[in-house]
C-alpha cells in the first residue's frame, strides 16, 4: 500500500481578497481571477487543494489529464494568486507540491453606502449610547419626558435608560464613543471627522463660561475647543416642552476632522502633529471617540451635548467618512 507523504506549504498572500471595480489598479487581478474560473477544470483543482495540497502529479493523475495540462492550469490558478505552489524533497526528487491560498474573494461593484459625489458615508451616532464613562457632577442625561433618573447622580449614566438620552452634561471627565468601522479598505480616506452640537455646563445658564473640551481620536488627542458658555437665553428650536426654561437650551455646532495635512476645527488646523494616518482604524472593529475635560484644563466649565431631540439640530453625533 502507498503511503502519502506528509508536506506542509507556507501560504504565502491574501486569505481574503477584495477588489473593487471603481479602482483600475484591481483590473489586473480582476481580469486573472476571471480567467483562472472560466475553465472547470480548474475549479475542480481549486476544489481539490480547498482543504489539502497536492503534488501536481497527484493532481494529474486524479483529473486523468496530461502532467503538461496539469501543470498550465496551476500556473493559471498561481497568476491569479488563488493557489501557491513550492518546491519539496519527494521520493524520486523533489516535486511541485500546491494548495489553495484563499478563503474568499469578494468583488465589490459599487459603494452601497457613499455618496456618488461626495464620495462619504456618515453613520449618525445616538448620544446615549455611548461605549464608557468617568464623569463626576454636575451631571446629568435627559430625554423628551425630562431628567433620566435624578440630577448630579453618576448612577444615571449607568441607567438602562440612558440609549434614549438627547441631552447629557457633566463638569469634568469624559464620555467615549465607539463608532462602526465601516471603512471601505478598497478605497483610499480623504478624511475622517464628527460633528457634534456642544457647549459649556454652568448653573443654570450661563452665556460667558468658558470651558475646555478635548477631543481624542482613536485614543490620539487631536485638539481642544473652547466652549465660550452655556446658552440658555431663548429655546432651543428642538428641545421638547419638558424641559425647563432657565437652563440649558442649544449648543454651537462644531466639526473636528483628521486629514493627512493634521487635525482640524471647523476647517481650521489646530494640530498639524495627528494626521490620518495616526488615527486610520485599520483592522479594529470600532473608530473611537472621546470627549472630554480634562482635570488639567485652563478653564473646568463643564460640557452639554446635544442629541436630535433638544437644542437646534436634529442629530447626534456625526460621523463622516470621506474617500478622495
Amino acid at each position: 500500500m502507498a503511503v502519502r507523504e506528509k508536506r506542509t506549504v507556507k501560504v504565502i498572500g491574501d486569505r481574503n481578497i477584495y477588489l473593487h471595480l471603481s479602482n483600475e489598479a484591481h483590473y489586473d487581478q480582476i481580469t486573472k481571477i476571471g480567467k483562472a474560473l472560466s475553465s472547470p477544470v480548474r475549479l475542480k483543482i481549486l476544489n481539490m487543494l480547498k482543504n489539502t495540497s497536492r503534488s501536481l502529479q497527484e493532481i494529474s493523475g486524479i483529473l486523468g489529464i496530461p502532467l503538461s495540462s496539469a501543470a498550465l492550469h496551476i500556473k493559471t490558478l498561481e497568476d491569479a494568486r488563488l493557489i501557491v505552489t513550492e518546491s519539496q524533497p519527494g521520493v524520486h526528487g523533489s516535486m511541485r507540491v500546491c494548495t489553495c491560498s484563499i478563503q474568499s474573494f469578494h468583488l465589490e461593484t459599487f459603494d452601497a453606502d457613499s455618496d456618488s459625489i461626495n464620495k462619504t458615508v456618515s453613520v449618525d451616532m445616538p448620544i446615549g449610547q455611548y461605549a464608557t464613562c468617568n464623569v463626576s457632577p454636575t451631571c446629568g442625561l435627559a430625554d423628551e419626558n425630562g431628567p433620566i433618573d435624578a440630577y448630579d447622580t453618576v448612577r444615571a449614566f449607568y441607567s438602562l435608560k440612558r440609549t434614549g438620552a438627547q441631552l447629557i452634561w457633566f463638569h469634568k471627565g469624559f464620555i467615549e464613543y465607539r463608532f462602526p468601522n465601516v471603512c471601505n479598505p478598497l478605497l483610499k480616506l480623504n478624511e475622517l471627522s464628527f460633528r457634534m452640537e456642544i457647549c459649556s455646563e454652568a448653573p443654570g445658564y450661563q452665556e460667558n463660561w468658558p470651558s475646555d473640551i478635548t477631543i481624542s481620536i482613536n485614543d490620539h488627542e487631536i485638539g481642544t475647543y473652547c466652549s465660550p458658555g452655556d446658552y440658555g437665553a431663548r429655546r432651543g428650536k428642538l428641545t421638547p416642552p419638558a424641559w425647563p426654561n432657565g437652563s440649558t437650551q442649544y449648543g454651537i455646532l462644531k466639526s473636528f476632522s483628521v486629514r493627512e495635512g493634521g487635525s482640524y476645527l471647523d476647517g481650521r488646523l489646530i494640530n498639524p502633529a495627528v494626521t490620518l494616518a495616526d488615527v486610520a482604524p485599520g483592522a479594529s472593529p470600532f473608530i473611537s471617540l472621546k470627549i472630554e475635560i480634562k482635570d488639567t484644563a485652563h478653564h473646568i466649565g463643564g460640557i452639554n451635548i446635544f442629541g436630535a431631540g433638544y437644542g437646534d439640530y436634529p442629530q447626534g453625533i456625526v460621523m463622516d467618512i470621506t474617500y478622495q
